[in-house]
């Protein structure tokens, strides 16, 4: 079985990303590996960040590794929150305060459309290699379900009448934005195999 890192200390994330590439790949976490950092985000773009972390972890521990770095994307605001989804709100990660600011901002807006998009840096016997995965959907006004993590419970995918926190994580897997990248990535890797 091949091991990899994911450059991640997201608990939610990372069995995400465990769930979908199955028994086919032993995935550790930053915890795993003693990396304790909180691995800078400096860049201006997705990739830019999720290569930063792989990078990151490959000077420092010498691990072939992947990372990612997800936004959401909102039509009326022009992409924000994106790069900054995770600290919208401020430094302290905290959903309920992003999801109300989100909220507020698109509060006149008539348009909601919005998109999850994540990118997936990969660093492999010293090539990079990239992978995207975008969800399209839309903001809803009100917090729906408890399953999932971040904006879920208030982002209803195109296709759907739930919200990806209605979701369970199966369903939510098979379409999430996350789990396109991923797949995309478990098809590189199967065929480096």
């Amino acid at each position: 079985m091949k091991t990899l890192v994911f450059a991640t200390n997201n608990q939610h994330k990372l069995q995400e990303v465990r769930q979908i590439l199955g028994e086919k790949f032993d995935i550790k976490g930053l915890s795993d590996i003693g990396c304790t950092v909180d691995i800078p985000e400096t860049a201006d773009t997705l990739q830019g960040n999720a290569l930063q972390k792989a990078k990151y972890v490959k000077e420092h521990f010498g691990l072939d590794c992947f990372a990612d770095d997800t936004g959401l994307e909102c039509a009326a605001l022009d992409g924000a929150p994106g790069i900054y989804s995770a600290r919208y709100a401020g430094e302290n990660h905290d959903s309920e305060a992003n999801m109300r600011k989100l909220l507020e901002e698109l509060k006149e807006k008539n348009d909601r459309s919005a998109q999850f998009r994540t990118v997936i840096s990969l660093l492999y016997h010293g090539e990079e290699y990239f992978f995207e995965g975008i969800v399209r959907g839309t903001i809803i006004d009100e917090h729906k379900g408890t399953k999932g993590f971040g904006y879920d419970p208030i982002f209803v995918p195109e296709g759907y009448d739930t919200t990806f926190a209605e979701m369970s994580a199966e369903e939510k897997n098979s379409i999430s934005h996350r789990g396109r990248a991923v797949a995309r990535l478990a098809e590189f890797l199967s065929k480096l195999q």
